[in-house]
């Protein structure tokens, strides 16, 4: 295949849902980790298509939701600061933090400013050495190099005037949480494609091993997550765990190595919250000591923070598969893409964004 059009093909795509009919003995549950893939399943109603009793469970593979409520309201503390440019990808903007969003602090006067890259801020640093610049950087391994790079690069200027608010999060721990709950229906997973061609696909064969479940490194168009659907449910019938690779036209075994090596070069592993869920132990990534001076959390004391979560907000549950966005009391109602009440109904590869826009209802949800 050569165009994107051919990965939408609709023949192919019934071939593969016949092929699936006709392999499933037993009503398998798969979770597809990450946001964009959960999107693709719903928006193209591929979840409501599978044979009867089979189900997707969509995972906490949104990096704009799982960030922590504490993160946010400690950006919007730094961004209100006099001489404070805070930057931020867009989708960041609209989150809610206990009070406030980024974007209403910039309606407000605070200078708050979406940028398409790391480097972006790191640009704007250099221009305006009376200011300081800070990046909220939040996401998987996927972002991860590109913010890596960003900080060797202000180092290689010696700039002062940049830092970064980091809440990297990673996803086998999150996987690993998951499986080792007692309630936990997930009995095989679809990896994201764009981690593991970051990352490569080793980290994922102790988990494969260990918790006896298939994983399979998927794509995000139709026809990859039908066929990597059909891949991990060939493994549950035969009785395989194994990690297997649907998304061969971009990720080997290995990864990017030059991009794992910047990484393990500005950033350590950590502990971190992920809003909705929890403290992960090992699941974080933090600025290594040499590279602290950078560090806009050390750099900007906002004083002691109490973040609080909207009682109607059932984003932790969502975020783990527990429940669907059309489970929850708040969605579409008080809950909508223009007045969110958590992270999932803001952030483009969150669950309860996916839903609301191909017009689900709880009518409608799946069983």
């Amino acid at each position: 295949m050569k165009y994107l059009d051919e990965y939408r093909d609709p023949v192919l795509a019934r071939r593969l849902l016949d092929e699936l009919r006709t392999t499933a003995t037993r009503p398998w549950r798969i979770m597809e980790v990450c946001g964009g893939q959960t999107h693709t399943l719903v928006r193209q109603g591929i979840d409501e298509l599978l044979p009867a009793g089979m189900r997707m469970i969509h995972g906490p593979g949104c990096p704009v939701c799982v960030t922590p409520l504490e993160t946010l309201d400690r950006a919007m503390a730094i961004a209100a600061r006099p001489g404070v440019t805070l930057t931020s990808f867009g989708d960041m903007l609209r989150v809610p933090g206990t009070d406030t969003d980024l974007l209403s602090l910039r309606a407000r006067g605070a200078d708050v400013r979406v940028v398409y890259a790391p480097m972006d801020a790191v640009r704007l640093a250099a221009d305006h050495p009376d200011r300081e610049v800070v990046f909220l950087a939040v996401g998987f391994e996927t972002t991860a190099p590109a913010n890596a790079t960003a900080v060797l690069h202000a180092a290689r200027l010696g700039l002062a005037n940049f830092s970064m608010l980091v809440s990297h999060v990673l996803v086998p721990p999150a996987m690993t949480a998951l499986l080792d709950d007692p309630d936990c229906e997930v009995q095989a997973f679809l990896a994201a494609g764009h981690v593991c061609a970051v990352m490569g696909w080793t980290e994922y064969e102790p988990i494969a091993a260990r918790h006896g479940v298939p994983i399979v490194v998927t794509g995000f168009e139709p026809l990859d997550l039908l066929e990597g659907i059909l891949m991990a449910v060939r493994q549950l019938e035969a009785g395989r765990a194994e990690v297997e690779n649907q998304y061969v036209r971009a990720v080997r075994r290995s990864g990017n190595t030059a991009a794992q090596d910047a990484v393990r070069q500005v950033f350590q592993v950590t502990d971190r919250a992920w809003r909705g869920i929890g403290e992960l132990p090992g699941s974080g990534l933090e600025l290594a000591e040499r590279y602290r001076r950078f560090d806009a959390a050390r750099r900007f004391d906002v004083g002691g923070l109490r973040p609080v979560e909207d009682a109607a907000c059932i984003a932790g549950a969502i975020l783990t598969g527990a429940k669907l966005p059309t489970d929850c009391a708040a969605y579409g109602t008080r809950c909508t893409p223009r007045h969110p009440l958590g992270a999932p109904m803001v952030s483009s590869e969150g669950t309860c964004a996916a839903f609301h826009a191909a017009g689900r209802t709880p009518a409608r949800s799946t069983p």
